[in-house]
């Protein structure tokens, strides 16, 4: 059905309405097709949803949902409920069955579907989210969906974390979202800027702009709202509609009245002309923000049926107020309804919210939306002790919903309401540090470490002004502040670690409490390459686990020793204690951490295919507990890089686009991130990868400060676009930086320095030989000073050929590339190399022309744009191919050597000329001589020719 009952004829909108209709047929087809439609209130963006509702004819199922403006805390899932609702109903299905093991999530929209509490422990962040996925698309087996959010301005972060993960989810399903949005009300910074910017640069969102009207478009609604209008009254139009279809409509209606001062003059207009009982009905409907049920209306209007059926239907003719899908009175437009609430007096308000207020309360509890909404009218009626009441309430109830951002929201009304109540801690059931620390870990869960850390600082304060605050509570502090700074990217994590230690013994009552953030002390020693004392505290934390029978602790302290153990280049000494971890890991997150740290270690030591299995075992555990989006994703990001090593870049392109389409941590993004831009310089997309690399820079920048592995990540992104790009001196620049630098995790550097070679093979082939040794020497300097346990059996031979290349060396190494587990690059390049080396040394060429050969189909199958193109460059420039032509075979002179140098250093005839004290005609005959000789057309093929050692 549509979405409101047209009341004009639409104009101006054909371009924009079959946009919307092409994309719905992508969506048919299973492509991502999902929309926003853009642009000022009034510009007509319900009216052309209207339009297009009509026109799909039933051809699908339309779901629709509004996002409610509750000013500066909006509602959490505002619409939601009503968009699963109407899915369920589609479905037949009443009990939610479509939902499978993710039903229990739904009551946190629907509490109709179960009876008594929900158990809001059970459900993990991800599972709401997921559970509306496995909704849509049941419901999208029957019938393509079209999901409508209207007004996405007054969206609440939870609802923009549901749709960020459902355009990625359903992006291949028929189910086409679109979103409506006054685009110019949107601040910078704000929560729905950012989702737009990350939904339209992941290409999940076409952006359909509506602009104003031009003049015959405003002449034909008008007339089709008057059935005809002079040309004074349309001139009158047009110049204060400024083409606006909203402002159109109200002044065509009332075209010969006096000409309004100000936009609110015109948008009351036929407010003012209402009798008495609907304009009181209408002034109710103002405080609400959204739809308002009958049943609201005649408790608060107490009218008469009779009378308050009288007034509604005065406003809906009016066209103020408009039935919604759910049975719902509403203004047909925002602007009308804000109008009308700023046109109340002060005092009129407070009373009117502080009715909505004792009307809510009046009503059963178990409302999904009933605390904040209380929150909101509270604080407009200045009843701050009922205010906070409601906020605090409403803060725990968005917080046990996963909605975090909006539960912070919540959490700072309260604060600033706390000192306006004299018995706040009574009236909430706590005092205020504890609501401090809690609104600080929500902070921190929404991603708001920033305003965590000046949370935490508070309750710090208050902690040390209260000798009665407990000492646990003092510790939990400390650890809080450490893992904020931590998120934050910046330093003092170690410190506040070691400060919560102090104030802990081994009398310290909670010695559970002491274990775990001794843990947390070593994983950040680690980290930071502090390995001694590292393991000391993971020792001691092993010691307690070990008294107290704490097994997670043991697992994960011992999996921290493990890492330690690779990093000083003792393979063995890690997996004995990973081996440990494992026997110890005997609840979830220990098993998920065992996983997560096993894989990334098995992958550095060059163990790939070890890598891909655990991963695989990892995400497969983490989506069986609904864990796919957090734990799932940092164990994806580690079976995509050994994947990409192995050259099997279409899985990990499409583990990839899984990851991205579910929201996850920050810092798993981070890493992720790499992948990615590793992934699209090696498809040769290099603009994509500086972009995604540009946006991503301040981010990397700070979780480099606060994680070293990320520093080293960091280097390895930008070496994979810089020779990608073929810009070989910049890279050799990064190269000179990394050995530059302190060693500080010796794993990582010998990953990193098993993909350096290719550098110095590619300055080699643009004849920068001084160079390349240069950093040869350098490079092997480096490899030689790791640990010998660092230095892979397969990984060693074949880096020291490509640094020092020899066809005898070449050749030894190519039985290392050919080990299962061996890099795709090592493979390619010892090829490659091989088959110059043999040309420079007048060998056989045929031998030559066959590791070409298995160069170019090995690049090929791996989708190595670079690659494939360096190969094809050398077959070219050395006459390997086309029966491996080298001209007429004539050898060159000295003079035609001397000018082919030149030809390759970039000179001009005249140059030359110059140079050899030699007539350009001379010149020209030396040119023609070495291109016909060299079997090449082209002066920069003969030059390539120079390059590849011919």
């Amino acid at each position: 059905m549509p979405l409101v009952t047209p009341s004009a004829t639409m104009v101006g909108r054909d371009i924009e309405l079959g946009l919307l209709g092409r994309a719905f047929d992508r969506a048919g087809g299973g492509e991502p097709a999902s929309v926003l439609i853009g642009g000022e209130a009034g510009i007509g963006k319900t009216r052309l949803l209207a339009e297009f509702a009509q026109r799909l004819d039933g051809r699908a199922t339309l779901l629709t949902g509004w996002c409610l403006d509750y000013g500066s805390i909006p509602v959490p899932y505002g619409p939601l409920p009503a968009i699963v609702r109407g899915a369920l109903e589609a479905l037949d299905d009443p009990s939610a069955e479509a939902a499978g093991p993710g039903r229990a999530a739904l009551r946190l929209l629907l509490p109709e579907l179960g009876e008594g509490p929900i158990d809001r422990a059970a459900i993990p962040p991800e599972g709401l989210g997921e559970a509306i996925a496995d909704v849509f698309e049941a419901a999208a087996r029957r019938h393509p969906l079209v999901v409508v959010v209207e007004d996405l301005h007054w969206a609440d972060p939870a609802t923009l974390s549901i749709l960020s993960f459902l355009l990625r989810a359903l992006a291949r399903e028929q189910v086409m979202f679109v979103l409506t949005c006054r685009t110019d009300e949107i601040g910078r910074g704000g929560a729905v800027r950012s989702f737009l910017v990350a939904a339209e640069r992941a290409r999940l969102l076409d952006r359909i702009g509506l602009e104003r009207l031009d003049a015959a478009a405003v002449r034909v609604l008008a007339e089709s709202l008057r059935g005809g209008v002079d040309d004074a009254s349309f001139e009158r139009v047009l110049e204060r509609s400024e083409g606006v279809p909203f402002f159109v409509e109200e002044l065509a209606c009332n075209a010969e009245g006096p000409i309004p001062e100000t936009l609110r003059d015109v948008l009351l207009a036929r407010f003012d002309g209402l009798g008495d009982d609907a304009k009181k009905v209408v002034r109710l409907a103002s405080a609400s923000d959204g739809s308002v049920s009958h049943d609201l209306l005649a408790t608060l209007s107490a009218l008469p049926d009779e009378r308050l059926d009288g007034a509604l239907r005065e406003a809906m003719a009016a066209s103020i107020l408009a039935v919604r899908d759910d049975d719902a009175y509403a203004f047909r437009h925002a602007l009308l309804r804000e109008a009308v609430h700023d046109d109340l007096l002060p005092g009129e308000r407070g009373r009117l919210h502080r009715a909505y207020a004792e009307a809510l309360e009046a009503r059963p509890a178990g409302e999904c939306s009933r605390a904040s909404e209380l929150a909101f009218h509270w604080h407009q009626a200045h009843d701050a002790r009922r205010a906070l009441a409601a906020a605090v309430q409403a803060m725990t109830q968005a917080r046990t919903d996963y909605a975090f951002s909006s539960a912070a929201r919540f959490g700072e009304l309260a604060l600033e309401l706390w000192d306006q109540v004299p018995d706040a801690a009574e009236l909430v059931g706590m005092p205020r540090i504890t609501l401090l620390t809690r609104l600080g870990s929500i902070m921190r869960n929404a991603g708001d470490s920033e305003r965590a850390l000046s949370v935490v600082e508070l309750a710090l304060q208050e902690a040390e002004n209260d000798d009665g605050i407990e000492l646990g509570a003092r510790v939990r502090l400390l650890r809080d502040k450490a893992m904020y700074l931590q998120n934050a990217g910046r330093h003092g994590a170690i410190e506040y670690s070691e400060r919560a230690l102090a104030l802990m013994d081994d009398d310290f009552e909670d010695q559970r409490l002491r274990a775990l953030v001794l843990v947390q002390l070593a994983g950040r020693l680690m980290i930071s390459a502090r390995f001694d004392e590292c393991e000391v505290a993971a020792s001691e934390a092993i010691r307690i686990g070990e008294s107290m029978g704490i097994d997670p602790v043991i697992s994960m302290a011992a999996t921290t020793i493990a890492i330690c153990a690779m990093e000083r280049g003792d393979p063995d000494g890690a997996y004995a204690w990973f081996e440990r971890a494992q026997q110890h890991a005997i609840n979830n997150d220990a098993k998920l951490r065992y996983r997560v740290n096993y894989s990334d270690a098995l992958c550095l030591l060059g163990r790939h295919r070890d890598a891909v299995r655990v991963a695989e075992e990892g995400v497969a555990h983490a989506r069986a507990l609904g864990l796919e989006r957090t734990s799932g994703s940092i164990l994806t990001q580690n079976l995509v890089e050994p994947l990409l090593h192995l050259g099997r870049i279409d899985r990990a392109e499409e583990l990839l686009a899984g990851d991205l389409a579910m929201p996850t941590h920050r810092i798993f993004r981070v890493y992720t991130t790499a992948s990615r831009i590793k992934a699209l310089a090696w498809r040769g997309r290099i603009d994509e990868a500086a972009a995604l690399r540009d946006e991503w820079r301040t981010r990397i920048d700070a979780a480099a400060e606060v994680e070293t592995q990320v520093w080293y990540g960091r280097l390895l992104s930008a070496l994979d676009i810089e020779m990608n790009a073929g810009s070989t001196d910049a890279a050799a620049d990064l190269l000179d930086g990394l050995l530059d630098a302190p060693v500080r995790l010796p794993a990582h550097m010998a990953r990193t320095l098993s993909e350096a070679p290719w550098t110095v093979v590619a300055l080699r082939a643009q004849g920068q030989g001084v160079r390349a040794a240069a950093l040869a020497e350098r490079l092997l300097a480096a490899w030689d000073a790791l640990p010998g346990g660092l230095r892979h059996p397969h990984w060693d031979p074949v880096l020291r050929a490509l640094l020092v290349p020899s066809s005898t060396a070449l050749r030894a190494a190519l039985v290392h590339t050919d080990d299962e587990d061996a890099p795709v690059l090592h493979a390619v390049l010892a090829r490659l190399e091989l088959a110059r080396a043999i040309v420079a040394e007048r060998g056989d060429r045929a031998e030559a022309a066959e590791a070409l050969a298995e160069a170019t189909a090995i690049a090929e199958r791996v989708g190595h744009a670079r690659l494939a193109r360096d190969v094809a460059d050398f077959t070219a420039a050395s006459g390997l191919a086309n029966g491996h032509s080298r001209g007429d075979g004539a050898e060159l002179t000295e003079r035609e050597r001397q000018v082919l140098d030149l030809i390759g250093a970039g000179r001009s005839n005249r140059e030359i000329a110059d140079e050899l004290f030699i007539s350009i005609k001379t010149v020209s005959v030396h040119v023609s001589s070495i291109l016909r000789k060299l079997g090449v057309a082209s002066r920069t093929e003969a030059a390539a020719r120079l390059r590849a050692g011919v």
